[in-house]
């Protein structure tokens, strides 16, 4: 069996599945319900994964971590995972390449594109082969990323997630209150203008994400000279979903989506 991990920075996502390989036409049917378990928890509480894992622990004979959160994490996650399932186990860190799964990776520097960022795209393309996509992660930090209908990675953006907009404002101005928890975020009236401060960083802050996603999918249009399909995905995608006026479609896992094709 194959046990998947997705690190970013907050959070550690897994899911434990048959060692199968998938087609697209399999992947848009079968893959979120094939996986036999899965979970997600934060960075301070990955030493309760053991117990967690410990169920398939004789059955796992490979494990694919995508990692972005850094050299700490990742030092401590392999001494767990040694620990756990012995060297017999395959071990193999995901890292960004020139070319995998369908993808073509044109940055400059293949490797310095952010393997979750490589991830998601091998997912998207191959959940929606022939699509020239726009495929937004929004968490911790907000990518944006555009892909031809050939898979070919035309480039991308990075800006603050929506927690770390709305932490900024907090931090660096004297009266505006912290409303980073995404659950407040429900509560926001479905006007464009506010009339209380809470409520005005709240639509800023998703008037900015929405803003730099239907930029880059007007942009995509525009070079591609065809529709465009917008894939999101990550802790705030449900947030910004509401706020855009583009084509997307919400889908979650993406990274782990994206490791499993890659390891097929």
């Amino acid at each position: 069996m194959l046990l998947l991990l997705d690190v970013g920075n907050t959070r550690i996502k897994w899911a434990v599945l048959e060692h199968e390989v998938f087609n697209s036409d399999a992947l848009k049917t079968t893959m979120p319900g094939h996986w036999l378990a899965h979970g997600s928890v934060p960075h301070q509480a990955m030493d309760t994964l053991q117990k967690v894992w410990q169920e398939h622990a004789h059955v796992i004979s490979r494990i694919v971590i995508s990692n972005v959160a850094g050299k700490v994490v990742r030092e401590k996650l392999q001494a767990m995972l040694l620990h756990l399932f012995g060297e017999k186990v395959s071990l193999e860190w995901f890292a960004s390449t020139s070319q995998l799964a369908g993808v073509r990776n044109t940055y400059a520097n293949p490797a310095q594109l952010g393997c979750d960022r490589f991830a998601t795209m091998i997912a998207a393309h191959a959940l929606f082969p022939q699509h020239p996509l726009v495929i937004a992660t929004c968490g911790t930090a907000t990518t944006i990323d555009a892909l031809t209908a050939q898979g070919e990675f035309v480039g991308g953006m990075i800006l603050p997630g929506l927690g770390l907009m709305a932490i900024s404002l907090a931090k660096n101005t004297a009266q505006l209150p912290n409303v980073a928890e995404l659950s407040d975020l429900a509560l926001l009236p479905s006007h464009t203008f506010a009339d209380n401060t809470q409520a005005a960083i709240q639509a800023g802050c998703l008037a900015a994400q929405a803003g730099a996603i239907e930029r880059a999918v007007t942009q995509h249009v525009i070079a591609m000279q065809e529709p465009v399909l917008c894939i999101l995905s990550g802790g705030a995608a449900t947030y910004i979903a509401p706020y855009l006026s583009v084509q997307h479609q919400v889908v979650e896992n993406l990274v782990l989506i994206g490791l499993q094709v890659a390891a097929g």
